[in-house]
């Protein structure tokens, strides 16, 4: 299992972070927003998601990858997304927000029902070419972290667990977290085995991240 740190030695060519930033400087703009599988949009650009608890940042992250400070909605009350919502990144990259999980105060039901809706969204989309598994640097994984991978791993799907705000945590411990993380992923067979640490706050491991995004354009 290889992981990065965040001073951890460039993998990427000048050139390919620079493509990756012009890439996502692009225009990005809303296009599709649906809670039900029947109603997605057409399938066509390659389609990028972001998943993860209610309050882990996916918003945020989205905002920081793109540059721009409102193109996810951002909130100060977890589980308020509840539909999967598609941005279109310059004609070339669809960039998906997922609703979020694990938000306690949201009924049984519709927590089948999300879960429901997301396999089958997981498992059927062609387009789709990665998860981005957001996960908070400062706990790692959750049990209900653990139950989506599950999920991707049953829909057979290429995820990549992303760690938000790691400019929280002291360098000590995020390597703790990064360690337990990169054990409980190689026991998974549909896991990307690099961890990316990011700060939506700092910019820490973004331009990385647009790198390694980059590479599923058209």
């Amino acid at each position: 299992m290889t992981t990065d740190s965040p001073d951890a030695s460039p993998e990427f060519t000048p050139e390919a972070i620079e493509a990756a930033r012009v890439l996502f400087a692009a225009e990005c703009k809303f296009v599709w927003a649906t809670a039900a599988i029947d109603q997605l949009p057409p399938i066509g650009l390659p389609e990028i998601a972001f998943a993860g608890r209610s309050n882990v940042g996916k918003s945020s992250l989205v905002n920081a990858l793109t540059g721009r400070k409102t193109l996810a909605r951002t909130s100060n009350t977890p589980g308020r997304t509840q539909e999967l919502i598609f941005f279109d990144l310059g004609g070339r990259l669809q960039l998906v927000d997922l609703p979020g999980y694990g938000y306690a105060k949201v009924s049984k039901t519709k927590i089948q029902l999300w879960t429901d809706t997301l396999f089958a969204y997981l498992r059927g989309r062609t387009s789709l070419q990665r998860v981005n598994l957001l996960v908070d640097s400062r706990h790692g994984l959750k049990d209900s972290d653990l139950q989506a991978m599950d999920l991707f791993d049953r829909a057979a799907l290429s995820y990549q667990v992303v760690l938000t705000k790691a400019d929280k945590p002291k360098s000590p411990e995020l390597a703790e977290i990064m360690e337990r993380t990169a054990a409980a992923l190689a026991r998974r067979p549909a896991a990307h085995p690099v961890i990316r640490p990011t700060s939506s706050l700092t910019g820490a491991g973004i331009p990385e991240l647009r790198a390694e995004l980059a590479r599923f354009a058209v």
